[in-house]
């Protein structure tokens, strides 16, 4: 089931990428979310709609997670549920940059099964299906997994370097690097064009949940940052953070982190 699932992803992505294209960024129509939330565009509306109307009719008995849905206690019942942030890097599309994603994902049972992230004005789509590896553009893709950290590229933004995350406040060296879509930056580790991404802030569980699934079936290890597998469908859908890297690179980055940094409450 994970590979029909995925061929329906797929063909659910590429008719997003469609849609958001027709909006010209800048000129989309735009809103604040409330409490400091970020923007949403009606693109992202738009996506979320034709998403929504045709996964869950292609199957109805999955539940449904979305950045742009209400939220429901119903998808907590069923055991396979839609992942979906429509645009992910939404400040990105509003400033006309190229770099957004669509991130659409099935979890079954709190285990992500079937995953893709579809840049449209990059052409880049990343795909993974449980236990069949993962692709880019239909090739497939493998982790790196350097020797030595200080000489590993990590996706990283500033506030992971906050001294308060690392070991006796002691920031480890290695080169770091950004991109501002996040289900981006898990996609391009999963690619091996970096070696490892890090966000030790607390995570919505759309922005992540497809590219945990590329990530693994990459070769990687994709982990909360206390280390603990991540698993979704939450009755509140936010994790702790994010580390994913090769094995080897990954174990590295735990050897510094401080797990009495800041992130979820408890």
């Amino acid at each position: 089931m994970p590979a029909t699932d995925l061929s329906l992803l797929i063909e659910a992505a590429y008719e997003a990428g469609k849609i958001a294209t027709r909006y010209t960024g800048p000129r989309a129509k735009r809103w604040d979310k409330p409490g400091g939330a970020g923007p949403v565009t009606e693109a992202d509306l738009a996506v979320n709609e034709m998403l929504k109307r045709d996964l869950s009719s292609n199957r109805p008995d999955y539940g449904w997670l979305s950045e742009e849905t209400e939220d429901s206690s119903d998808r907590l019942n069923r055991e396979k549920v839609f992942i979906i942030d429509p645009i992910d890097g939404t400040r990105n599309f509003v400033e006309g940059s190229r770099t957004w994603a669509h991130s659409i994902a099935v979890a079954e049972h709190g285990e992500v099964t079937a995953a893709v992230i579809y840049l449209p004005m990059r052409n880049l789509i990343y795909a993974a299906a449980k236990g069949q590896g993962a692709t880019l553009n239909g090739e497939p893709i493998q982790t790196s997994d350097p020797g030595i950290m200080h000489e590993a590229e990590i996706l990283a933004a500033k506030p992971n370097l906050d001294p308060r995350h690392w070991q006796s406040g002691n920031v480890p060296v290695f080169v770091k690097a950004y991109r501002p879509s996040l289900a981006y930056r898990m996609a391009l580790v999963a690619q091996g064009r970096f070696d490892g991404m890090l966000t030790l802030r607390p995570s919505w569980e759309w922005d992540i949940a497809a590219g945990d699934l590329i990530l693994r079936e990459a070769g990687g290890l994709c982990t909360d940052r206390l280390g603990q597998d991540l698993r979704f469908n939450n009755a509140h859908p936010r994790l702790n953070g994010v580390v994913a890297a090769g094995p080897n690179l990954h174990g590295q980055i735990f050897i510094h982190l401080d797990p009495r940094g800041p992130g979820l409450p408890g």
